[in-house]
């Protein structure tokens, strides 16, 4: 019989309504279940393609002895992270402070009242490693519950307070000034790798926004020192096997610092932020790697992640069904042996193969096999088409092979980010059909995730909306991809929509007194603690990403109160930022924004024509770019701006002083370098 997740919208939970554990999904009643019957909650929370989620489901979650342990003893709360990062963020915060790691799955055990009192990650099915086994320390839990009653609940109490006393430096409310960004520059060239590009050791994480924030560096300082590292780290890891070289997209993280073996799963965020990222590269440099990782992620998004509804499914798993043994393992869908080569390519095509991508009859994965990479030493010579043939021959095997499943959960956040991407490379590389991708998931957005008081749903499945509120970064990531679609359609209900959704970031997320803002609505569900974090995870900030688009509204609009609050939420980025800027990245990328203007174009003339496509190249930081046919009032910075001699006409601004307006995009393009 199906448990109490059947009619759950999350993929990850659904993934569980057929085991034999009781699971509750988190609400108020799995806690007057537990209360009433005089039991500890077991919190677990995990995501659809987190690996070690899937392996501790089989091991235990299927387990019917151990089940039957959990039913008796505990009321078990199932959660996805994605779907409520407000609770993952909670008891993250403390697993993190009792262990000093965290990780998914994440194994919390709670009080009634929702107070924490043991914590674990993973649990085997049997000890091992120095690891309790699973039923080990659900009996542990028990008999503490049971004998020392007194003991756990001073525990639990304890954790709430240190939780509620520990202070986030919020700054000084002023925004970083040039001694700032020059020290967090110099923090990130220490901690920069020379040989491989990024930053740190093993695991590596595409650094999508500290690129960024490179990337504007050198755009208003001329830093060659910032571009370098930017470049060198793209290409790395456009060569490696955390990129798909036969699909094209990113794999979630590389677990050497070489970037050769990722863990496979491919996450919407990541990809529409590096998408992003090797666009703004290319826009630098002149890249075509950059040129053709963009597009190529661009493409890879559509293809495998637009759901029928028109928005951007989640995720899809790094595990896939091994069609020589039909286990279900990690990477099965994209490595291959030499062997699968000569199948699919014949001897000769293998070995261009083989040199061409780094694949040797010792594997650089498990098993003899290979992930696709291009290595810095070019292979033989071989033109252009030979290698292409190969591999839409491969691209054709691979997808005979059974595919990694998918989470189509549309998250509201995750969209905003990928709304902003495509329309960006769209217009970059005349590509209208990622426009019209892009308008098509803002479209959805509007009609299924906001409703008629611009609050957001945090996510939804198969055109039904969830029950989950949105977060701040759900208004900040949404409100920047209405942004950018206004930036290239000239289309001024896109402004519209994200000034209605920043007005509720000013109204329920920040606070007044100091200008920090919240993860959570004032007047959202009341955790143990209101969640709070300026630094970056996987995705930018809520916070910073909150502040980039106020900035960006208020260049467009001129409305002082979202300036002012977009700057002192800044002021954390001036705390933190040298100290720490590997994890701030988008906070420091906003701020050289606001140090840059940022600048306000306005182009009279036909939308995406030449003046608006330079004015959208322009490299000047967090410049922001209305456009619209002469005597149009879709966008504010066009009022009362008309034709030159009859000619489409650019006028550039900043601080309230315009330039003279210009006809020519070479003059334009000048003004805004």
């Amino acid at each position: 019989m199906p448990n109490r997740l059947a009619h759950e919208t999350s993929p990850y939970l659904l993934q569980h309504a057929d085991n034999p554990v009781d699971w509750w999904p988190w609400s108020a009643e799995a806690f007057d279940e537990a209360r009433e019957r005089g039991v500890p909650v077991l919190l677990s929370v995990g995501y659809s393609s987190c690996h070690w989620c899937h392996v501790m489901a089989h091991e235990s979650f299927e387990d019917e002895a151990t089940a039957a342990l959990m039913n008796e003893k505990f009321v078990s709360v199932k959660v996805d992270r994605e779907e409520r990062p407000d609770v993952d963020a909670v008891y993250m915060e403390a697993v993190q402070a009792a262990t000093g790691h965290g990780g998914w799955p994440m194994t919390v055990f709670l009080t009634a009242d929702a107070e924490p009192f043991y914590f674990g990650t993973y649990f085997p099915p049997e000890p091992r490693h120095g690891m309790p086994s699973f039923a080990q320390v659900l009996d542990g839990v028990h008999r503490a519950w049971t004998d020392r009653r007194g003991e756990v609940d001073e525990v639990a109490g304890k954790i709430v307070r240190d939780l509620g006393e520990r202070q986030l430096t919020h700054g000084t409310g002023e925004k970083p000034g040039e001694d700032e960004l020059a020290q967090a520059l110099l923090g990130l060239t220490r901690d920069y790798d020379q040989a491989h590009g990024g930053f740190g050791g093993a695991p590596k994480f595409p650094p999508s926004m500290v690129i960024e924030f490179l990337l504007r560096h050198y755009a208003r300082t001329g830093a060659e020192g910032a571009l370098q590292m930017a470049a060198e780290t793209c290409e790395r890891m456009a060569r490696g096997g955390i990129y798909d070289q036969l699909g094209g997209g990113f794999a979630r993280y590389s677990v050497d610092r070489e970037w050769t073996v990722p863990h496979f799963e491919k996450m919407l965020y990541d990809n529409a932020l590096l998408c992003r990222a090797y666009a703004h590269l290319w826009r630098a440099t002149g890249s075509d790697l950059a040129r053709r990782v963009a597009l190529e992620t661009a493409d890879f998004m559509v293809r495998e992640l637009r759901t029928n509804e028109g928005g951007f499914a989640s995720a899809l798993d790094a595990d896939s069904e091994d069609p020589a043994t039909g286990e279900h393992v990690e990477g099965a869908y994209y490595v291959w042996t030499p062997r699968q080569l000569r199948d699919v390519l014949g001897d000769s095509d293998a070995e261009l193969a083989m040199a061409a991508y780094g694949v040797t009859e010792e594997g650089t994965f498990e098993k003899g096999a290979s992930v696709l990479r291009l290595p810095l030493a070019e292979g033989p010579l071989a033109d252009a088409s030979r290698l292409a043939s190969v591999r839409e021959r491969l691209l054709a095997a691979r997808a005979d092979r059974p595919a990694p499943g998918r989470d189509d959960k549309v998250v509201a956040a995750w969209n905003g980010l990928a709304v902003a991407a495509l329309a960006e490379v769209g217009a970059y590389f005349d590509r209208p059909d990622l426009v019209a991708a892009a308008v098509g998931a803002g479209d959805l957005l509007v009609r299924l995730h906001m409703d008629p008081r611009a609050r957001l749903a945090r996510t939804s499945k198969d055109g039904r909306a969830g029950s989950n509120a949105g977060v701040l970064e759900d208004y900040a990531d949404v409100a920047e991809g209405f942004l950018t679609l206004a930036s290239v359609t000239g289309e001024g209900v896109w402004l519209e929509f994200a000034g209605f959704l920043l007005d509720h970031v000013l109204a329920q997320f920040a606070d007044p007194e100091s200008g920090a803002l919240y993860d959570t609505a004032a007047d959202a569900e009341r955790l143990i603690r209101r969640p709070q974090d300026p630094t970056d995870n996987a995705a930018p900030s809520g916070w910073t990403a909150a502040a980039g688009a106020l900035l960006s509204y208020a260049a467009h609009t001129g409305a002082s109160p979202h300036r002012l609050a977009a700057e002192r939420a800044l002021g954390v980025v001036k705390a933190l930022g040298p100290r720490v800027p590997r994890f701030i990245g988008h906070g420091l990328a906003v701020a050289e924004a606001a140090l840059s203007g940022p600048l306000e174009v306005a182009v009279v003339g036909e939308v995406l024509g030449d003046l608006h496509r330079t004015a959208l190249l322009g490299g000047a930081p967090g410049a922001v770019v209305a456009a619209g046919p002469p005597g149009s009032a879709e966008l504010p910075l066009l009022a009362g701006r008309g034709l030159v001699d009859g000619l489409p006409a650019a006028y550039v601004c900043r601080s309230f002083v315009c330039d003279a307006p210009t006809t020519d995009p070479g003059e334009l393009a000048s003004k805004l370098s």
